[in-house]
Formats: structure tokens, C-alpha cells, sequence
């Protein structure tokens, strides 16, 4: 079995990705930037973060910040080469090439910073995590209205099956662009925001908004979703039963 790196390994999906590839048998190295022995901000880099890839065979890059991602990404692909590393998988987002959102063309310049690195290389688009929707639902919730941006759908996915795909693409030969992955279903927000609610105990009036610019029109016309990749199985609404003990549809 291979040795591998996780950065962002203590995050939303990283930790899963740990998890599986571990009970797969690989061994597992952790990075972060709080957790030993691999204590790390990629966005510094330096003699830790070459300590970190002595010796690694396959690097999962999952850590993303608000900031300085390319930065980050220059750091590790210049260490990972330097440490000899023979394959860098990289999590991004379906729609980092059809939608002007400021951090999908963060994404979209690391996915070719990983293209052009020399490295062997993977790169997986994904549909946005169930989490991020229940996330969103629970701040929209603080008013007494939920706002809904007029006419957007979205296709979430379930972050362990995300974790799944990685460990398996890690595992194997650089891939290049790999399959995009989706959600088993693309879905309009209020019906989204009904199922929050209903799971929640919450009652709001849902009142949808039309919005303005260009990346609300790539939303709209439904640039960050992949319904011919609708592999995924887990449902919205299934995540909203594990994480607040109640049936949506009740």
C-alpha cells in the first residue's frame, strides 16, 4: 500500500478522505495547520511542509481557504516535486470553467497550476456537499423571511460518497480530469428550503428574489450543476435526517 497525504485532512471532507483510505490499508499522513506532527499552512510553506512529503507517493489536496489558494497549491506542487511525489489529486467544482464566481476561478487557476506542474496528476469536479445547503438554509433562516435567489437549482452530493471517489482515484494511476461526480438529483431551492425546514422544526415564508449580474445568470442557467453525473445517492434529505433526527418529508 502507498503512502499518502491529505492536506485539509481534519476538514468537511478530509477527514473522511483519511478515514477511508486508512481502512483501505494505505497509510495516512494528516495535514493541517493545527494538527500534529504535520502542523503546516500551505500558504507558508517551508521545512515543515517538505518533512511532511519525505517519502509520500500520492498527495489529496483538499485544504481550501478564502485566501491565497494559489499560493498554497504553488507551495505544495513545488515541495511534492522536490520530494518526488508521483501523483496529486485535487478536489474542485463542477462549474469552475462556466461560472464568473470569484472563488470558482480561485479553483479553476489551481486546477491548472496542478495540470501544469509536472506532477502526475487528478483532478475531480464535484456538485456542492449537502452541508454547504444546510449551512446556507441555517443563516438565510436568521430572518424572518427566507430569501431564495429567483430561479437557481442545485444537485448536492453526499461528502462520504465525494470521500469515496477520492480514495478510490488516490489509489489508483493519475487520471487527469477525472468523471465529473453529482448529486442524484437537481433540485429547485424552494423544495431544498422546504425539506430544511420541515427537518429543523422551523417555519419561515420562502420568498424567491430575482438577482443581478453575471454569476447569477451562470447559477440560473444551471453552470455549476452535472445532471448526465447524477451518481451520487444520498439525498438532501437523508443528510438532514442524520444530522437533525428528523424526518423532512414527515
Amino acid at each position: 500500500m502507498t503512502t499518502i497525504l491529505v492536506t485539509g485532512g481534519t476538514g468537511t471532507l478530509g477527514r473522511h478522505v483519511t478515514e477511508r483510505l486508512r481502512t483501505d490499508g494505505h497509510e495516512v499522513r494528516v495535514l493541517s495547520r493545527t494538527t500534529q506532527p504535520y502542523a503546516v499552512d500551505l500558504r507558508e510553506g517551508g521545512g515543515a511542509l517538505d518533512a511532511a512529503l519525505d517519502g509520500v507517493d500520492t498527495v489529496v489536496h483538499c485544504a481550501s481557504s478564502p485566501r491565497g489558494d494559489e499560493r498554497a497549491a504553488a507551495n505544495l506542487i513545488a515541495a511534492a516535486r522536490r520530494a518526488g511525489v508521483g501523483h496529486l489529486v485535487y478536489i474542485s467544482i463542477v462549474g469552475v470553467d462556466r461560472v464568473p464566481f470569484g472563488y470558482y476561478r480561485t479553483k479553476l487557476a489551481v486546477e491548472r497550476q496542478v495540470e501544469e506542474s509536472g506532477l502526475g496528476w487528478t483532478v475531480l469536479r464535484t456538485t456542492q456537499f449537502h452541508d454547504l445547503l444546510a449551512r446556507l438554509f441555517g443563516m438565510l433562516c436568521k430572518s424572518p423571511v427566507l430569501l431564495l435567489p429567483a430561479g437557481v437549482r442545485d444537485q448536492p452530493v453526499e461528502v462520504t460518497e465525494v470521500a469515496a471517489r477520492l480514495a478510490e482515484l488516490a489509489a489508483g494511476a493519475p487520471a487527469g480530469r477525472a468523471p465529473d461526480l453529482g448529486g442524484p438529483e437537481v433540485r429547485d431551492f424552494p423544495s431544498l428550503a422546504r425539506s430544511y425546514l420541515r427537518a429543523t422544526g422551523r417555519r419561515r415564508p420562502l420568498l424567491s428574489v430575482p438577482l443581478w449580474g453575471a454569476t447569477y445568470r451562470a447559477f440560473r442557467a444551471g453552470g455549476h450543476l452535472a445532471p448526465e453525473r447524477a451518481e451520487g445517492k444520498g439525498t438532501f434529505e437523508e443528510h438532514l435526517t442524520r444530522r437533525f433526527g428528523r424526518r423532512p418529508r414527515d
